[in-house]
């Protein structure tokens, strides 16, 4: 119990990145615009980069940089400029895949830590032990592993060698990311950043003599998404986890909202903090990863199959976001810039870093010029607002959207 363990949240675009430092990341991980697994999120510029790092490392916050896609011949030519701008930009890792990336990274980024991608599929102590011998300073096993398993390969492989797993977000059918169904159907390579996600459509049965005609395709009698996932969720077993000697606890989201980043990141923060004091997880924590965008929760493989949800492949969309604190001053007099209308009297919460989410009824309004309002409802728009209590820069405004 007394490990620390790392926080490791997503930074899929600047915005997102900010949320997960200012809500209690020990590290971030992102990706440049090219060579990572995510090429449709925001991602960074070769300068955004620079500056990405320098904002964290002012913050205390370490920068994972992906470089995880399996290359071709024509992108491995290009490697070399770009592991060199990560040596320049002052990385701390370099997350990848590839063998010849790794002896690539080795030349042209000395300084960056080597953590192997789940994209390698290491499932077992002695492809652990390979990968180190080859400098690698962690690997990011693969999300079919148990926690037996996991204790095993801790057990068993180097000391000096860091383990890695998901603990919170989005699984594909193929878990450890290697999956083709992509490439065949839409001609997106899943495995070069550019997946479509096909796993999630509906599919029928069409017979060939009967053009036009669909037969629902059933895995059970629940529907017919044969391939859908469940999300991952750890947070009520952090204690296991750091059981089973893991170094770092990596949060899925890179693709997803900057809301996302900060909910989820706030309350495995307090969470992680709990279980290394020894303390139970509070509910109200608990509860948090409810209030943001999510297929239904599983345990992933950690405790056996983590089951399918077959019914349909829709997110839970319980909560939605109603402004961004952008200012407050000590007595709670914020501005905040509008993302989802709402009315004075609305039941709202606001949720903020190292703040305890607070439930009231929307206040007056005032907009710009001071003049009172009883309803915001244009998007981006800036207003005051009287908060029960100061709210630190990035803090949100929610509503329940059964109450919206």
């Amino acid at each position: 119990m007394e490990k620390k363990l790392e926080l490791l949240s997503p930074g899929g675009n600047w915005e997102q990145l900010e949320m997960s430092v200012a809500y209690g990341a020990d590290a971030v991980y992102l990706a440049g615009d090219a060579f990572g697994m995510r090429a449709f999120a925001g991602n960074f510029s070769p300068e955004e980069l620079k500056r990405a790092v320098a904002y964290c490392h002012d913050r205390g916050v370490q920068v994972h940089v992906t470089c995880n896609t399996m290359p071709r011949n024509d992108e491995v030519e290009r490697l070399p400029q770009w592991l060199a701008l990560l040596e320049e930009a002052g990385a701390d890792a370099i997350i990848l895949a590839d063998v010849g990336v790794l002896a690539l990274a080795k030349r042209y980024a000395p300084s960056l830590h080597i953590h192997i991608s789940t994209q390698a599929s290491v499932v077992n102590h002695q492809a652990a032990r390979a990968w180190h011998e080859l400098g690698a300073q962690r690997v990011i096993l693969a999300r079919e592993l148990s926690l037996e398993e996991i204790a095993e390969i801790r057990a068993k492989a180097p000391s000096a060698l860091e383990l890695e797993v998901f603990a919170h977000g989005a699984m594909c059918v193929s878990y450890s990311g290697r999956c083709l169904l992509s490439n065949y159907m839409t001609g997106r390579d899943s495995n070069r950043g550019a997946c479509a996600q096909p796993c999630r459509y509906q599919y029928s049965l069409m017979e060939e003599k009967r053009p036009g005609e669909y037969f629902d395709v059933y895995e059970d009698e629940k529907g017919t998404y044969i391939m859908n996932s469940r999300d991952m969720c750890m947070i009520d077993h952090l204690p296991a986890l750091m059981a089973a000697g893991v170094d770092s606890l990596k949060i899925e989201g890179r693709a997803k909202s900057a809301y996302y980043a900060a909910v989820v990141t706030g309350a495995y923060r307090h969470g992680l903090d709990a279980a290394l004091a020894g303390r139970p997880l509070d509910p109200l924590w608990r509860g948090e990863v409810e209030k943001v965008s999510h297929r239904h929760y599983s345990t992933g493989f950690f405790f056996g199959q983590p089951g399918q949800f077959t019914e349909d492949a829709r997110y839970i969309r319980d909560w939605q976001v109603l402004a961004v604190v952008e200012s407050c001053d000590e007595s709670g007099l914020a501005v905040a810039s509008l993302r989802n209308k709402f009315s004075v009297g609305d039941p709202i919460e606001l949720v903020g870093p190292d703040l305890r989410p607070l439930a009231f009824p929307a206040p007056l309004l005032l907009d710009a010029l001071g003049y009172p309002l009883r309803e915001a409802r244009h998007p981006e728009m800036k207003f005051h607002i009287q908060l029960p209590v100061y709210a630190p820069p990035l803090s949100f405004l929610r509503a329940c959207r059964e109450n919206s």
